[in-house]
């Protein structure tokens, strides 16, 4: 299924772009900029003072939707091996567990043991999407391509 290899990637790439951000956020001490969790306390429009903490939490929320996205068609696609299948559970697990550490750092003002396991949850997170990446771009090809492969084999 060509669409899993795509989504797969894409959603590892995101979440890498994530985790690079995440670094430059706590790095910079940009962390507390926006004191509000979910939102800032502009809501849904940033001002400027909140911008780069505000694209780190967009990034995690598309991030977060993208993994769930792909553990649900890893787990609908009927070509997925039970690995990719278990990695993709797992890293939706984790997101979601993220999503709720996230917010306790922010609750919690930075506190160090607390940013310490969301980076190694984070870690963690990234190594089943690139499970479920690899296991994807080992997935036989579909029916129909199989079918037009052979037809031009035969001619």
């Amino acid at each position: 299924m060509n669409f899993l290899k795509y989504l797969s990637f894409g959603t590892l790439a995101c979440l890498f772009t994530l985790i690079f951000f995440g670094g430059y956020v706590s790095a910079s001490g940009v962390g507390l900029s926006c004191p509000d969790w979910p939102l800032c306390p502009a809501g849904l429009v940033p001002m400027d003072e909140f911008l780069i903490e505000y694209m780190h939490r967009t990034l995690a929320a598309t991030t977060g939707l993208l993994v769930i996205l792909t553990m649900f068609f890893t787990l609908k696609s009927k070509s997925s091996k039970r690995g990719m299948k278990l990695a993709a559970i797992i890293a939706a697990g984790l997101v979601l567990s993220q999503i709720a550490l996230g917010g306790a750092v922010i609750v919690e003002k930075l506190h160090a043991l607390l940013v310490t396991i969301h980076f190694a949850i984070g870690m963690t997170l990234f190594s089943m999407l690139i499970l479920v990446t690899v296991y994807a771009f080992q997935l036989p090809p579909s029916a129909a391509r199989k079918k037009i492969a052979s037809t031009l084999g035969k001619t």
